[in-house]
């Protein structure tokens, strides 16, 4: 509660004064610039010391409370540098209602060796044919196709295998690389 003469300073304006009376929950207050005003008592609250509310605005960042009322700048995303000669990676899907018309009344199993054979051919094909970067797209699913892809990558000597730009594909793509022999 407020008592006469005590220092206060209003909540929402830039106002502070003496009090110089409370009737019930109105306050009058004679502010710095000499006016006499009234408040309610949950507008204002009781400053202690001048000298304390002093110490107390030295001991906010300057520096934090500028930052946080700087506008954010625009987030910047890396743009891969591409080179004007360079062919973009080709890309093979590997879902199976993309290498089949229809998968109806095949297995599992059925499923994942046309899958794996479908990257096998690709792969043999880009070594023949000196490509030195595919993309298998596997989709994310329970990580069956990719395992099995791993396997089949893990076999070749000549072979560097990696997730593929993930801005790009999401989860759901391996990056190969074939080393070339330089006969």
């Amino acid at each position: 509660m407020f008592n006469k003469g005590d220092k206060v300073s209003v909540l929402d304006d830039a106002i502070d004064g003496i009090v110089l009376a409370v009737k019930n929950t109105q306050v009058e207050i004679e502010t710095t610039d000499g006016f006499v005003m009234t408040f309610s008592v949950n507008e204002l609250i009781k400053i202690n010391d001048s000298s304390s509310l002093d110490d107390s605005i030295k001991r906010i960042n300057i520096g934090a409370v500028q930052k946080e009322k700087e506008i954010p700048k625009p987030r910047s995303f890396v743009k891969e540098r591409k080179n004007r000669n360079e062919q973009p990676a080709p890309e093979f899907d590997l879902h199976i209602e993309k290498l089949v018309k229809s998968s109806r009344g095949m297995s599992n199993y059925d499923i994942l060796t046309i899958q794996a054979e479908t990257a096998q051919r690709h792969i043999e094909f880009a070594i023949k044919n000196r490509i030195p970067k595919i993309v298998f797209i596997h989709g994310v699913g329970e990580g069956v196709l990719k395992s099995e892809l791993d396997f089949l990558l893990g076999r070749y000597d000549n072979i560097d295998f990696q997730e593929a730009n993930y801005q790009k594909y999401g989860q759901g793509a391996t990056e190969v690389y074939i080393r070339q022999s330089k006969n």
